[in-house]
């Protein structure tokens, strides 16, 4: 694993090599010779723009490391020339990150982009449109919180916890309307997921006040 994981760092200045080497080989002793060797560095160049060093963003992100990640993707100099779904995950990522710094702009632009790109897997879908809806929401941009949660819905999210996230917000957006049927609704369909996450179980104990004293 390591040494694949340093294969994908260091595939673009392996590839340079085996290119020049190929060529020398080519030049000094035969092109038929060198046939191998340009075969390598064409596929460490084209596998690194097309693929980047995604794997590896990923492996930082889900240990927390969000320097090394956001270094990672600072590798990528061409996201255009990434694979389509490669892509897709790439903008993801993006957004990610730019939320974590709390740049909304950044994070919206992004996975507009992602969302334009394509989605590698159904439920992924779900999640770029849960995250344009949650952007919304904390640009005080309800109208397009609602459509893009509701939409991330329809999809469908990965696991119960951000579903209820979903649920929840939709719940706090049917509020701020007086809609309290739907406010309801979503918050009952909310506590249905059964939600573990000490946050989104704090978000559901403190609704539960406001909900229990509405009308209808």
């Amino acid at each position: 694993m390591k040494a694949f994981n340093f294969f994908i760092l260091y595939r673009l200045p392996i590839g340079i090599v085996l290119l020049i080497a190929g060529i020398a080989l080519g030049v000094s002793i035969g092109w038929w010779e060198a046939t191998i060797v340009l075969v390598l560095a064409v596929i460490c160049l084209v596998t690194h723009f097309m693929f980047g060093p995604m794997r590896l963003v990923q492996e930082a992100v889900e240990a927390g490391d969000i320097e090394r990640a956001t270094a990672l993707m600072n590798i990528v100099k061409f996201p255009k020339l990434l694979y389509k779904p490669i892509r897709s995950v790439y903008y993801f990522m993006q957004s990610n990150m730019a939320m974590y710094s709390n740049d909304l702009d950044k994070a919206e632009s992004t996975i507009k982009q992602s969302i334009s790109s394509g989605s590698p897997m159904k439920e992924y879908e779900g999640m770029q449109y849960f995250q344009l809806g949650t952007i919304a929401y904390q640009k005080n941009d309800l109208k397009a919180a609602d459509q893009n949660l509701k939409v991330a819905l329809k999809k469908g999210l990965p696991d119960k916890e951000n579903t209820a996230a979903a649920l929840l917000t939709l719940a706090s957006i049917a509020m701020s309307r007086r809609d309290f049927k739907s406010a309801k609704e979503y918050f009952r369909r909310a506590k249905e997921q059964k939600p573990t996450t000490a946050q989104i179980v704090n978000q559901i104990k403190e609704m539960n006040k406001y909900i229990s004293r509405m009308p209808g």
